[in-house]
Formats: structure tokens, sequence, C-alpha cells
């Protein structure tokens, strides 16, 4: 791509598993005391706060159009979960996961903030994702959908903790300014 274009070309790999991966739940790296916290019906303005600090490097889109009475009304929705990895007194790592499917939940992101990369926080936060959706009642299925403008790693990662490719798609999207 280049700026004059305006358009990113990148390709969609959608994910599941249709059982909990053996291995239980996982344990923060050595040395890295933090907590994990669940967010009770966080306002529009918090999430998107995560939402930028994580996404910003990966041209990360919201995932849902709309206002911010919407995006709240989402947020609020009890099958509809966040939690934020605190570390000295900031976030250094989000995931937020969807189960208003009923039998399937969706891992609609994860990411650590550039501040907190390289630390093994990311295995913590997408096995504590995995764990999390897992133990919601009623879910047969987990998905999750990561493109080629996510971390380098991140296909991998997924796979990993028992993902399978189930589709991938190419696809295209506008530019959009930064404010």
């Amino acid at each position: 791509m280049t700026a004059a274009e305006g358009v990113l070309h990148f390709r969609i790999h959608h994910l599941a598993m249709a059982a909990r991966p053996a291995g239980g739940w996982p344990v923060l790296p050595a040395g890295r005391e933090a907590a994990l916290l669940k967010a009770e019906t966080p306002p529009a303005w918090f999430y998107l706060a995560l939402h930028e600090a994580v996404g910003r490097d990966y041209a990360w889109e919201a995932p849902l159009d709309g206002d911010a009475a919407t995006l709240d009304a989402w947020l609020a929705d009890p099958a509809v979960v966040l939690y934020t990895l605190m570390r000295e007194g900031w976030p250094h790592g989000f995931f937020l996961i969807d189960a208003r499917a009923g039998d399937e939940a969706r891992i609609v992101q994860f990411g650590v903030v550039p501040q907190a990369r390289g630390r093994g926080y990311g295995r913590f936060l997408v096995g504590t994702a995995v764990q999390t959706a897992w133990s919601i009642p009623g879910v047969r299925r987990l998905a999750v959908s990561t493109t080629s403008l996510d971390h380098p790693r991140a296909l991998a990662l997924y796979q990993a903790q028992g993902f399978e490719i189930v589709a991938q798609e190419a696809a295209t999207r506008s530019l959009t300014p930064r404010r």
C-alpha cells in the first residue's frame, strides 16, 4: 500500500475451536505482578481508549459502527465482557469477549499496549481469554479472527492456543485519517 493509494490490502483469518483446550488457566510471566480486572458495564470511552492504545499500530477499526450510546449498550450487555490487565497503575492490555450468540463465544479483541509488548503478557491474556470464554455457560464453540495487519505473531499465538483456521479471505479498506 502506498499513501497515494489510501487503501489497505490485507488477509483475514477466521479461526475456531470446538473444545476447551487442555492445560488450564495460564499464569502471569514470572516476576510480573499484575491484576486482571473485569469491567462492569464499562463506558464507551474506556473501551475506546484501550482499543486505540493497542490497535493504533495495527489499523484496527471499531467492531461496531454507531454512536456512543450504541457502543455503551453493547458493552453493558452481560454477554459482552471486557477484562483489563493492570500493572504499575496503568493498563497493559485487554480482551473483549462477545457471547451473545448463545452457544458460540467470540474473542472480539485482545492485545497488549506497545509499552508492555515482549514481556509475555500476550500469551497470558489470550490464554486467559480462551479459558474465560469456555467458562461461560452454554458455550460450545469459540471463534476469533485476525488479519495480516495484526501483530506478526498473532496468528501463530491463536493456533498455539488450539484455534484452527476455518476460513480465509482477502480484504481491502480505505484508510481513515487519524485525529
